[in-house]
């Protein structure tokens, strides 16, 4: 449903985003990540059609956003990252103002203002003007603009900045149900979020992708990706340490000695290649009975993940 095809954007001498291509097809929702400045807000401008890219292109339903741009913003819902809008109108005036805009009338036009007020939690605020609304109630008056004629893909530049935890749950929820039938592209810092409700992630650097998976594959570029922690109340002999380190798919064996709060050693053993030892690690402790508090297989960290491939950590 997108195609992003070889899309760059150069200022002058600066490259803001780099040759970039990807798809993204209905039922997906695609986290789009990167430090400031990598040129996520500048790609979701030019798939908006609101800036010209400076070579390549995108198609959005099969529409060019070059050669076809009005009709690309016919079927896209845009919430930019800060969201415009009229501060001294009222939301309720706001909404039927876009939904004019968006060639609605009549009984059509006050449907779809009613049923995005109501999607969006906005009957509270209805009534007020939108430069007395707080932050996050702003957030949702943007939101409710780009989902108000049901648009086939939705871009979305920081959906729940400013809002609070329960907003930010409610938005979620509401952003995964709409997947089913739409196309989604979603750009956010918080890496909570993109494991929460992504389907898939692309994380960009100076104005490059640098790598484009799921989630879970993301996560495996983690260097504590299947690496085995175990805590016991005893310091593992190093006859047992020699053990695991003798094993083929073991790389190397880490102990931490014990704080004063547990009184407990944690030993994390690491395979090589990312191999799942688990099963092995268990085996060769088991052999010799040693008591474990504690065994899991770590699944990596996405933090440590977006500082490896941004800043090359």
């Amino acid at each position: 449903m997108i195609e992003v095809d070889h899309l760059s954007k150069n200022y002058g001498s600066l490259v803001a985003v780099d040759n970039v291509s990807f798809q993204v097809n209905k039922g997906e929702i695609l986290g789009f990540l990167g430090p400031n400045g990598a040129g996520k807000s500048t790609t979701m401008k030019m798939l908006s059609c609101f800036i010209t890219p400076t070579s390549g292109t995108a198609r959005i339903d099969g529409k060019d956003i070059l050669s076809d741009s009005i009709a690309v913003r016919k079927i896209v819902g845009y919430l930019p990252e800060s969201a415009p809008s009229y501060k001294s109108m009222t939301v309720n005036e706001f909404l039927d103002f876009i939904a004019e805009t968006r060639g609605f009338s009549g009984q059509e036009k006050s449907d779809k203002v009613e049923r995005i007020i109501d999607l969006t939690s906005l009957e509270s605020a209805r009534q007020q003007t939108i430069d007395t609304l707080s932050k996050g109630f702003r957030q949702r008056v943007g939101f409710a603009q780009a989902l108000i004629h049901d648009p086939p893909v939705l871009i979305l530049d920081e959906p729940t900045d400013g809002l609070d935890p329960n907003q930010k749950q409610e938005v979620r929820t509401l952003i995964g149900k709409m997947a089913e039938e739409k196309a989604i592209i979603l750009s956010t810092h918080i890496l909570e979020e993109m494991e929460a409700i992504c389907t898939r992630a692309i994380i960009i650097n100076q104005g490059k992708i640098v790598v484009d998976g799921a989630p879970q594959e993301l996560l495996t570029h983690s260097k504590m990706y299947n690496t085995v922690t175990l805590t016991l109340p005893h310091r593992l002999e190093d006859t047992i340490v020699e053990a695991l380190q003798k094993l083929e798919a073991v790389n190397d064996v880490k102990i931490i000695e014990p704080s004063q709060a547990s009184g407990l050693f944690t030993v994390q053993i690491f395979p090589n290649k990312k191999q799942d030892i688990l099963g092995q690690v268990k085996k060769c402790l088991d052999a010799d009975n040693i008591e474990i508090s504690e065994i899991y297989r770590e699944k990596g960290f996405m933090d440590e993940v977006f500082r490896n491939l941004t800043l090359g950590g």
